[in-house]
């Protein structure tokens, strides 16, 4: 205290020293970081060689005398400051980390305002599947759909293009997307299930309702599957999305069937994935990833709750357009059998009103299935894959741990060959660990990164998903809305027929 006391005429004589009133009415803080003299420098470290000599402090100590001493002084130069006016800005605004982080701040934000303009550019791609056509008969037929580019990206070679492709040149290219991309942390887009029974009865050429109903489901779905692609920053970088869109022809998809040695050992590997998952206890210590993959189990089990509760309403407005249409032709046969003018001329009004009514419950029950039911039917496939992410993130963390593991049984060996004095295997077990060394600090940095990905990608998942329900079901509710009036235009119509009966 007695250096302090040295300490503080010093620091006002220098105070008093300043330009007008500005430098009085520096606060302490910056006035010690700006203004220090190399006086000051001398007192400390005399006060510092004291205390040496007083057998205080050791030599080691001595850089931490000054460190406290400089504090102690800056501190107690505060309540004095405060008291004197402040009419002038400091020559130093704020302290160096201050600074730091508001240079580190703006730059953070230009970065992600360059990212987001380089994504809207980007996505500058629009791709459509249209004109489903079967190629070949019997069971060795297949259907090719025509997928259409339009973009004015500089990585293709045309502004407009299409090709031809068949089903399981869009599984093959998931297969190869998820094959690359998945153990890095990316969510890539599951393509449609394959359909038995619907493309059976495409192949052996049955053509009826259903048949047409399953070629424009899955056509619909195709393209909503590319769309999801080409909006994938990583994913529309790939060569094999490019080659997709570009290429005349491509090499014929395998392992793509349904019931072939590839499907088979597909189906194996998952029950064996579910099997190491109820095995590995991944001790998580990071709480973004325990909450986010609960969130996720939630929201699967509940889209597949909805999805089953639209699969219902699909088919009971079906049922009731085919019951209305029923409806209609029993009105039409009694009214033409009715001698009374007026009611018979009501009943045959009547049943062209339904024949109407039929027509909207079943444009309804379309728009309930391709803008609701296959919506939660994507969303769960997605979330699917959501899953999947998390499911590498935990095998990522388990090949770190393997590799831990192996490197602490190289160290231990060595120490029991130093305890056995045994130098001939020294130099190989040096070796062992020197080489293992380095795929710990791998495995490390893949854990590290795939936790990043993961991060980045379900927080586009999560926008993405969002402006899709919402679009969707704004166009959902409009065709309701629209459905209801044209209802209603029809019953006020038909009701001076049903007034006019006497």
């Amino acid at each position: 205290m007695a250096a302090e006391r040295r300490r503080r005429p010093e620091l006002e004589g220098e105070a008093g020293t300043g330009t007008g009133t500005g430098s009085a009415g520096l606060e302490g803080e910056d006035f010690f970081i700006g203004s220090i003299s190399p006086l000051d420098m001398d007192s400390s470290k005399t006060f510092s060689s004291n205390s040496k000599t007083n057998g205080i402090h050791s030599d080691d100590e001595e850089q931490d005398i000054f460190a406290e001493a400089t504090v102690e002084l800056s501190l107690d130069g505060l309540p004095n400051d405060k008291s004197k006016p402040s009419t002038t800005e400091p020559s130093i605004k704020s302290p160096p980390s201050a600074v730091l982080q508001s240079k580190s701040k703006v730059s953070q934000e230009l970065f992600e305002e360059e990212e987001t303009e380089e994504d809207e550019d980007q996505f500058d791609l629009k791709v459509t599947v249209t004109e489903p056509e079967k190629v070949g008969d019997g069971m060795g037929a297949y259907m090719a759909y025509k997928v259409s580019t339009l973009t004015s990206l500089t990585m293709f070679k045309r502004r407009d293009f299409s090709v031809r492709r068949r089903f399981s040149d869009f599984l093959g290219l998931y297969d190869r997307l998820s094959e690359k991309h998945s153990q890095n942390g990316f969510i890539v887009p599951p393509p449609p299930e394959k359909s038995l029974i619907g493309m059976t009865k495409v192949k052996v050429g049955k053509e009826d309702s259903s048949s047409a109903e399953f070629l424009e489901r899955r056509r619909a779905a195709l393209e909503r599957y590319l769309q999801r692609i080409v909006k994938h920053p990583t994913l529309l970088l790939d060569p094999h999305v490019r080659e997709f869109l570009e290429k005349d022809e491509l090499p014929r998809a395998v392992n793509t069937q349904a019931l072939s040695g590839a499907s088979l050992l597909r189906m194996v590997n998952k029950a064996a994935d579910a099997v190491s998952k109820m095995t590995i206890k991944m001790n998580e210590s990071d709480i973004w990833f325990e909450e986010k993959f609960q969130e996720i189990e939630n929201e699967d089990l509940q889209l597949r709750k909805l999805h089953a509760v639209v699969e219902t309403l699909v088919n009971h407005r079906k049922e009731l357009a085919v019951n209305t249409g029923v409806f209609a032709k029993s009105a039409a046969m009694l009214g033409s059998s009715e001698d009374h003018t007026a009611l018979s001329r009501a009943l045959s009004q009547l049943a062209e009103v339904e024949e109407k009514i039929e027509q909207l419950y079943q444009e309804q029950a379309n728009n309930d299935f391709f803008l609701l039911a296959e919506l939660l039917s994507d969303y769960i496939r997605l979330i699917s894959a959501v899953r999947g992410v998390f499911d590498q993130r935990v095998k990522t963390w388990q090949r770190w741990q393997d590799v831990q593991t192996m490197l602490q049984k190289k160290r231990e060996n060595e120490a029991r060959l130093i305890w056995a004095n045994k130098p001939e295997k020294l130099q190989q077990a040096k070796d062992e660990i020197t080489e293992w060394e380095p795929k710990v600090l791998q495995c490390e940095r893949e854990f590290e990164q795939i936790s990043a990905n993961i991060r980045k990608e379900v927080a586009r998942f999560e926008v993405e998903r969002i402006k899709d329900f919402k679009s969707r079901v704004i166009v959902y509710l409009e065709t309701l809305q629209n459905s209801q009036q044209q209802l209603i235009k029809y019953w006020e119509a038909f009701l001076p027929e049903a007034k006019a009966i006497v």
